[in-house]
């Protein structure tokens, strides 16, 4: 059995795509395929309660018998993070936890993908970090990184160190994710032949797909419960927010250099509300505190075809709340792992990543014999 840990040098880099685009992949060729995130990042509250859809997603897409306990082992809350500190989590049951959980998903399985929690330092504080759940399961670590500039390199570097400082060599390779059309050259030109000569395999440099990089502003107004003021359409895509707390002529001079934005400010600002009307890069206007804006700024947002949301909540909070929207990427569901899965078709070396994975039990048997099939 082959087991595959996906994890990333910083959060929101696509990891349950890719693990989960991965494991479809090695479906589709014929392989019993197992999931596990042994740390649940994704939570609801302080004390744990869970709101993380990974692996209730890999249990539905990969039709997996198997319990959410196993599934996601260790729920990192908060307040799980302070009991470990104050020495009220023990690691080495932690790991033990872990294990056992493991062992049960991985019967029969010819390969395991597990998702890293995070990025790969999470769940230093129990002896858990990525590289260590990668010693403690055996598992080849495939990083992904995103690229903007080349000093993203030293993290990489750091990163691919890190999982190497084991008595084995686990890096299976790197992963380069959601990239940029302007970066391309410089990345597969001078940072990947860079990378290679230092021993670190590159395994694809995907590119930034706007479906998977933002929300839709109607998928967005869904998440916050806002109320839409007009009727104009909300399928432009959201990457950024901008916070209304400026004067009219310094927002516009900054609201002109923004693209794919939502500008977030009181309902009460119809001045910053018409400035941001004449600024192409803002997709919407979210509205706080409740506060309904003049009929006019409504009409010329109609005019302009840019959707009002209203919410009730204080702008902090609906900054924070919409802030995690995007982190997190649009709802994930079946469609956001099938554009992943053309995608590493495309752009990576599927074959060196999950290649080697084989039928195990009756199956091998059986092609050994010569009475499998291919």
């Amino acid at each position: 059995m082959k087991t595959i840990l996906v994890t990333a040098t910083e959060e929101s880099t696509g990891k349950t795509a890719v693990a989960l685009a991965l494991a479809k992949i090695a479906a589709e060729r014929g392989l019993s395929v197992g999931y596990m995130k042994p740390k649940g990042t994704r939570l609801q509250s302080n004390v744990g309660k869970t709101l993380d859809e990974d692996p209730m997603l890999a249990r539905e897409l990969l039709d997996l018998d198997a319990e959410m306990h196993d599934l996601e082992p260790v729920v990192y809350s908060p307040t799980f993070i302070e009991q470990a500190i104050r020495g009220r989590e023990d690691p080495d049951e932690l790991r033990e936890q872990v294990r056992e959980s493991f062992d049960s998903l991985a019967e029969g399985k010819d390969l395991m993908v597990i998702e890293g929690g995070g990025k790969l330092t999470t769940g230093g504080i129990v002896g858990l970090t990525d590289a260590d759940v990668a010693d403690l399961l055996d598992a080849e670590v495939l990083l992904l990184s995103k690229y903007s500039q080349a000093g993203d390199v030293d993290d990489v570097l750091a990163a691919a160190e890190d999982v190497r400082a084991g008595d084995e060599d686990r890096l299976l390779g790197v992963l380069f994710n959601a990239v940029q059309e302007g970066n391309f050259d410089g990345l597969e030109t001078e940072v990947v032949p860079f990378l290679e000569g230092r021993g670190i395999p590159v395994l694809g440099v995907v590119p930034r797909e706007q479906e998977l990089a933002g929300v839709t502003v109607d998928g967005l107004a869904e998440e916050l419960s806002a109320e839409q003021l007009n009727s104009a359409p909300g399928d432009a895509f959201v990457e950024r927010f901008l916070v209304g707390a400026m004067s009219g002529d310094s927002a516009l001079r900054h609201l002109r250099r923004t693209k794919d934005a939502a500008l977030i400010t009181g309902g009460d600002r119809p001045d910053l509300q018409r400035v941001a009307l004449e600024a192409p890069g803002v997709k919407c206007l979210i509205l706080t505190g409740g506060y309904r804006p003049p009929g006019a700024v409504v009409g010329k947002a109609e005019e302009k075809g840019v959707p009002v949301l209203l919410v009730q909540s204080d702008t902090l909070t609906t900054v924070e709340r919409a802030e995690d929207i995007v982190r997190s990427g649009r709802t994930r569901d079946a469609e956001t792992v099938e554009t992943m899965r053309n995608l590493l078709h495309d752009h990576a070396d599927v074959e060196a990543i999950v290649g080697d994975a084989g039928p195990t039990g009756d199956e091998a048997s059986a092609d050994e014999d010569g009475d499998g099939t291919e």
